[in-house]
């Protein structure tokens, strides 16, 4: 999608907020002993009560209102009677719609206590998610992203999980310019156009290099096996940098 309006800007950053929120009140409920499926009964209000859907649910009949991947599971969790245990690495990625206009988000959190390594890892994570924003501006090369956060990773030591890619979104949840890398890609030669909209959202890792499926159609596990997080906003590319849609209320 290419923002044609102030009108779309301003749907787009509504349901933006909604996906944020979702977060936010996920996160803050969150704790040990709660199962996946309650936690995601919560975000569920929280899409609902702001007149939103779930979009994986919308789309392709995903089997909850939100995803939640625990641990291992590093993206497409189902929700269900997964207990939350002290010390777990938790991801929740919302994604909704409303008046037929799209947004995007993830995050990940670790249950306390928290061992240091899983501390920098999240901090990390979102600090590569930074690292990728800082390049979305219209004119430039999307490559720039994967490039960057590809640099960033290896500095510190980490690894990309490279067949999860970030994405188009806003008049559906899954648009052109598909499968935009968030690793360097030689191959990648797309520049961003003056209010394209997408996602970014690296798989930063403690080793994992790719996303393995499991017993069910959704789940994806980190291969190696490995702790991975996901920080993901979506965005839109103008000439003065990105403009972020994805804030929760306040952060606007």
């Amino acid at each position: 999608m290419v923002i044609a309006n102030d009108d779309e800007l301003t749907k787009l950053k509504e349901i933006g907020r909604i996906c944020a929120n979702a977060i936010q009140v996920m996160a803050a409920a969150m704790e040990p002993g709660m199962t996946t499926l309650e936690l995601d009964r919560i975000g569920r209000k929280v899409l609902e009560d702001s007149g939103a859907r779930s979009a994986p649910e919308f789309c392709y009949q995903f089997p909850g209102a939100t995803c939640i991947s625990v641990n291992e599971e590093i993206a497409h969790g189902i929700p269900g009677p997964r207990v939350i245990q002290a010390g777990d690495l938790i991801n929740i990625d919302v994604s909704a719609e409303k008046d037929g206009f799209f947004a995007d988000t993830g995050a990940s959190f670790a249950m306390p206590p928290v061992k240091p390594k899983i501390e920098r890892l999240c901090r990390d994570g979102r600090r590569a998610l930074w690292v990728g924003l800082n390049q979305v501006k219209s004119g430039e090369p999307l490559a720039k992203i994967g490039t960057a956060v590809g640099a960033f990773a290896q500095k510190n030591r980490y690894t990309l999980v490279a067949n999860l890619a970030s994405h188009g979104v806003g008049r559906s949840l899954h648009e052109e310019p598909a499968e935009l890398s968030t690793w360097p890609d030689p191959s990648e030669k797309r520049v961003m156009t003056d209010g394209l909209v997408f996602t970014v959202e690296p798989f930063l890792s403690l080793g994992a290099t790719w996303a393995e499926g499991g017993d069910d159609a959704w789940t994806l596990y980190a291969d190696p096996k490995a702790p991975t997080v996901q920080y993901e906003h979506t965005v839109v590319a103008t000439r003065n940098g990105p403009v972020i849609l994805t804030l929760p209320d306040g952060r606007a």
